[in-house]
C-alpha cells in the first residue's frame, strides 16, 4: 500500500518538503552570506541568482525533455551532507555553503537525470558565484594582488615623474603615504571581471581555448587597472587632497577604470574571434540543443522512492545537529595575562593589540610581550587563543600577513622545537624574512587540542574531527619572532629561537589547554 500511495504524490509536495528542510539546515548560514554580500569585494554576489535565473529561462525548452530520474543523485545528496557536517563542525562557512550546491545538483540529478541535468549545466553550475570565498583564499589573493598592484603603481608613479618608495603595501610620496589596505587589494575588479569573462565566453561561439583564454585575461586586466587606479589615486593626491583616498572621487575613478577593464575584455573578445574565426559549423556547449530523450529501451525508475530517501537524507541531517549534543566542552585556560614575564634568563615586558585587530582577529585570549636576555637579544612571542573555532572564529596563519608589511620570505620550511605534547619535539615552521635591509626570523605553529599543526587546511580537518568526536574546537597560534643583528648569521638567531622555545615551552603548555 505505501508504493502506490507515495507514488501519487506529486512533485511540487516533494519540492515544498526540500524548501522546508533547505530552510532549516541553511537560513542562519546564508544570513550570514548576505552580509558578505555587503562587501564591495563580493556585492556582485546578490546578482548571481538573477542572472542564473535567467540563463535557465533561456534553457526553458530543455527543461521539457522527459525526465530519467536516477539513484545518482542520491549519491550527490549524501557528498552534500558530508560538506554540511563538516562545515559546521569544522568552522568553515565555504563548506556549508558548497554543500548546498551539491545537494542542489544531487536532487536535480534525482528527478531530472544525467541527460536533462547536462543541458541545464551551465546555470546550474554560474550558482557557484554566489558563494564568498573561505578566508584563507582570500587573504591571500588580496595579499598578493595588493603588493603585485603596489608595484606596478609604483613603477607607473616612476615614469611620469614622481617620486616614490614603496614599502610592502605602503606607498611613500614624501609629503604623504599611502596605504594599499584590502578595499584596494583589486579583489573587487577580479571577481566580477571572471564572472564577465565567463558570461562572454558562454553566450558566444568560439573556440574551447578562446573561451578560456578569455576568461583567465581577467587576471592580468584586473591587475592592471588596480594599478592604475592606485597610480591616479596618488596622481590626484596633491590636488584633490585626502577626499582621493576615500570618498567621491575614489569611488568614481573605480567605477569608471571597471568600465574601461569591461571594455577591454570585450575588445579581448572582438580580437580573438577576428583573428582565430571559430571553423564552420561550430557551436557553443552552452547553446547545443539537446533534443535527446530517455535512452532506447529504458524504461524510467519511479521518482518516489528515490524522493523519499532524500527526505529522510535531509530530515535526519536537520534533526541531529540540532538534536544531538554538538555542544562544545571548553577546557579551562589560564588567562595569559598571568603569563610569566621572568623566563630563566630571559626577562618580558607584555604589549596590547590595537582594537582595530583584536576586532577583526575576534580572540578569546592572547599574548604579546618581547622578552631579553642578559646580552641584550630579543624574542618576541605572540599566541592567539581562541576558545572555539566554530563559523568564523579560527587561528591565522602568519604567512598570510607578514608579507602585508613588505616582508619578504627568504627561506620557508619547518624544523624541530620542544613544544608538542609532554615537551616533546615537534615539527613547527620557519621562515627567515627580510625588508630594507632588516632581517626577521620566525617561528610558528598551531597547538591544537594536543596536536601542533603547522598549516591551515590541517587544522579545519582536525577541527572538524575534533568537534565531532570530543567536541571541541579551542586552539591556538604560537609565533616567535627575533631579529637577526647586522653580521650575525641565521643559525646563530636559530639557536637563539631554540634556546627560548626550550625554556619557554613547558609554560605555553602549561596555558594552553592539551586532551
Amino acid at each position: 500500500m505505501t508504493g502506490p500511495i507515495f507514488s501519487k504524490i506529486s512533485p511540487a509536495v516533494f519540492l515544498l518538503f526540500y524548501a522546508a528542510l533547505f530552510t532549516l539546515l541553511f537560513f542562519s548560514n546564508f544570513q550570514v552570506m548576505v552580509t558578505w554580500w555587503n562587501n564591495s569585494d563580493y556585492n556582485y554576489c546578490a546578482f548571481v541568482p538573477l542572472i542564473a535565473g535567467y540563463l535557465l529561462w533561456e534553457r526553458r525548452a530543455q527543461l521539457r525533455l522527459p525526465s530519467v530520474p536516477s539513484r545518482a543523485g542520491l549519491a550527490f545528496v549524501g557528498l552534500g551532507i558530508f560538506l554540511y557536517l563538516l562545515g559546521e563542525l569544522g568552522g568553515e562557512f565555504y563548506s556549508i555553503y558548497s554543500s548546498s550546491w551539491v545537494m542542489l545538483v544531487g536532487l536535480l540529478w534525482l528527478h531530472f537525470g544525467w541527460r536533462k541535468l547536462r543541458a541545464i549545466a551551465f546555470p546550474v553550475c554560474f550558482l557557484l558565484a554566489m558563494f564568498p570565498f573561505p578566508n584563507v583564499i582570500n587573504n591571500a589573493l588580496s595579499l598578493n594582488l595588493k603588493l603585485v598592484s603596489s608595484k606596478i603603481g609604483v613603477l607607473l608613479l616612476q615614469l611620469i615623474g614622481v617620486s616614490v618608495f614603496q614599502d610592502g603595501n605602503i606607498i611613500d610620496l614624501g609629503f604623504t603615504k599611502l596605504e594599499v589596505v584590502e578595499a584596494c587589494s583589486g579583489l573587487r575588479y577580479l571577481f566580477p571581471l571572471i564572472i564577465v569573462g565567463i558570461l562572454l565566453a558562454a553566450q558566444h561561439r568560439a573556440r574551447l581555448w578562446q573561451r578560456a583564454l578569455l576568461v583567465l585575461s581577467a587576471v592580468p586586466f584586473s591587475i592592471l587597472i588596480n594599478s592604475l587606479r592606485i597610480t591616479c589615486i596618488a596622481w590626484l593626491y596633491p590636488v584633490l587632497g585626502a577626499g582621493v583616498v576615500d570618498g567621491f572621487w575614489h569611488d568614481f575613478i573605480g567605477w569608471s577604470l571597471f568600465m574601461v577593464s569591461v571594455g577591454g575584455m570585450l575588445g579581448a573578445r572582438w580580437l580573438l574571434l577576428r583573428f582565430a574565426p571559430e571553423p564552420p559549423g561550430a557551436s557553443s556547449f552552452e547553446r547545443k540543443k539537446t533534443a535527446d530523450g530517455p535512452q532506447a529501451g529504458l524504461r524510467p525508475r519511479p521518482v518516489w522512492p528515490m524522493a523519499v530517501a532524500a527526505v529522510l537524507m535531509l530530515a535526519s541531517t536537520a534533526i541531529a545537529t540540532r538534536s544531538i549534543n554538538f555542544r562544545e566542552q571548553v577546557p579551562l585556560a589560564k588567562p595569559f595575562a598571568d603569563f610569566p614575564m621572568q623566563i630563566e634568563d630571559w626577562r618580558g615586558r607584555q604589549s596590547n593589540l590595537e582594537q582595530i585587530y583584536l576586532a577583526q582577529l575576534k580572540l578569546s585570549d592572547y599574548l604579546l610581550a618581547d622578552y631579553a636576555n642578559a646580552q641584550g637579544k630579543t624574542v618576541s612571542l605572540y599566541v592567539a587563543y581562541n576558545a572555539s573555532q566554530r563559523k568564523g572564529a579560527s587561528s591565522h596563519s602568519p604567512a598570510t600577513c607578514l608579507p602585508g608589511s613588505g616582508w619578504i620570505f627568504k627561506e620557508s620550511g619547518t624544523t624541530e622545537l620542544p613544544v608538542g605534547p609532554g615537551n616533546g619535539q615537534a615539527m613547527v615552521k620557519r621562515a627567515f624574512m627580510e625588508k630594507n635591509g632588516e632581517r626577521l626570523l620566525a617561528y610558528y605553529w598551531f597547538p591544537q587540542r594536543g596536536r601542533v599543526l603547522t598549516n591551515l587546511y590541517q587544522l579545519k580537518w582536525f577541527t572538524f574531527w575534533d568537534a565531532l568526536t570530543r567536541q571541541r574546537t579551542d586552539g591556538a597560534l604560537v609565533r616567535l619572532i627575533t631579529t637577526v643583528q647586522p653580521g650575525e648569521q641565521p643559525a646563530e638567531a636559530d639557536a637563539r629561537l631554540q634556546a627560548f622555545a626550550r625554556e619557554a615551552g613547558p609554560q605555553l603548555n602549561s596555558f594552553l589547554p592539551g586532551r
